[in-house]
């Protein structure tokens, strides 16, 4: 998954011969996951039809401040547009345009949006050579990125002039790969490893039948989610589950039994940064596993059970300089039981549910939990979706 999945992405096109990459531009960061806009200067529909972008963007192509097609809906707002987009890209950005851009100029809706704008600002510039080596146009690229936006550097080759040199807008997939660079490059967790469990364990009583529990790993999934949309390289280490995930910085490593987890985690802990257990590790498990199906008879059946290792004691044990965190699913003394084990196994910062509580827990999208750091400091949340407790948790960990 590209770190622009989920992204807002606002294109602004101008009237540059470059416009025709736009099409491909917009698919690129469709097919990425982005959610896509375009806005066009009016001129840039003599290049590029607003009917391919929007049909490419899946989303209404914008061009003018008045909606001429559609009597309930006269006013497109350009304030609404440059709070929507998490980044604006302007692909192909003509001389023309740059200039106003430096300068304040506003006749026409990219740029008013441009000038609403509160999120980043990429922009990919296309000319002739001899207009690309200007002094002003070197002063607006200047002046531009002192403002705090990003050029994305035009690459060599022939121009639609004839000439050859620098000036031809960069190609479409080597600006998507600049944004996402643009983008890994600056977020909080960049260069960290993170290492998470997730999930249930499924201890074998034989070939068919086994001990487990309700947990489905969205939780931890959420939080390698979390933690890659930061940059950080997870690890996450998921037991038997019907989820899956998929990113480009998340790396699964599939696991059945609590001795195959603790396996797993004892050959990354040591080179983590920060280590989540929220996995439901069986704290049994059968001491003899039958070779067999246990046919069933009339008399009774009893399965001595012996206890697994203890993986988030462990990694508290042997942890130098890692952030570990742990999980506590209570139903009665919450707060005392999360302390003691906060506590006992050596943790920065325990995660609280309690199936008191509505929404909380194994199976649903929601949990609602409280956080207590190695400070004895106690935060609580509301019920949420387990994206949003993953952020929080990752917000805590971060202070942390």
């Amino acid at each position: 998954m590209s770190i622009v999945s989920g992204k807002k992405v606002l294109i602004g096109v101008t009237a540059g011969i470059a416009a025709y990459k736009t099409a491909s531009l917009v698919r690129l960061f469709v097919k990425a996951g982005a959610e896509v806009k375009v806005v066009m200067t009016p001129n840039a529909k003599d290049f590029v039809t607003p009917l391919t972008l929007s049909t490419l963007s899946k989303n209404p192509v914008h061009s003018t401040f008045y909606n001429e097609e559609d009597e309930n809906e006269l006013w497109n707002n350009h304030v609404e547009l440059g709070l929507w987009a998490d980044f604006m890209l302007i692909a192909p950005a003509t001389a023309n345009t740059l200039s106003k851009m430096a300068s304040g100029g506003c006749d026409n809706l990219l740029l008013a949006t441009y000038l609403s704008a509160k999120c980043p600002v990429y922009f990919a510039p296309a000319m002739d050579l001899d207009m690309y080596k200007h002094p002003s146009t070197a002063e607006t690229f200047k002046k531009l990125e002192e403002f705090g936006n990003i050029m994305i550097p035009s690459e060599s080759g022939e121009l639609a002039s004839g000439l050859v040199g620098q000036g031809r807008m960069a190609e479409p997939e080597n600006i998507l790969s600049f944004i996402e660079a643009d983008i890994l490059g600056k977020l909080p967790l960049r260069g960290k490893k993170v290492l998470i469990t997730a999930g249930p364990t499924y201890e074998a009583i034989d070939p068919v039948r086994f001990i487990g529990n309700h947990s489905t790993g969205r939780m931890g999934i959420e939080l390698a989610k979390t933690a890659a949309n930061r940059g950080a390289e997870v690890t996450l280490v998921l037991g038997p589950s019907s989820l899956t995930v998929s990113h480009s910085l998340i790396t699964v490593k599939p696991v059945v039994c609590a001795q195959d987890m603790y396996e797993a985690v004892a050959k990354e802990f040591e080179s983590c940064d920060i280590a989540i257990a929220s996995a439901a590790v069986a704290d049994y498990r059968p001491k003899v596993k039958a070779d067999q199906k246990i046919k069933k008879s009339d008399s009774e059946f009893a399965i001595e059970l012996e206890r697994t290792t203890d993986i988030l004691k462990w990694m508290g044990s042997v942890k130098t300089n890692q952030t570990l965190v742990g999980f506590a699913l209570e139903t009665q003394n919450e707060l005392e039981n999360a302390k003691g084990k906060l506590e006992r196994k050596n943790l920065d910062l325990i995660v609280l549910n309690s199936l008191n509580d509505k929404g909380a827990g194994f199976k649903g999208k929601t949990n609602k939990v409280t956080l207590i750091n190695h400070k004895s400091e106690i935060k609580s949340f509301e019920l949420k979706t387990k994206t949003e407790v993953a952020q929080d948790i990752f917000n805590e960990i971060n202070q942390l």
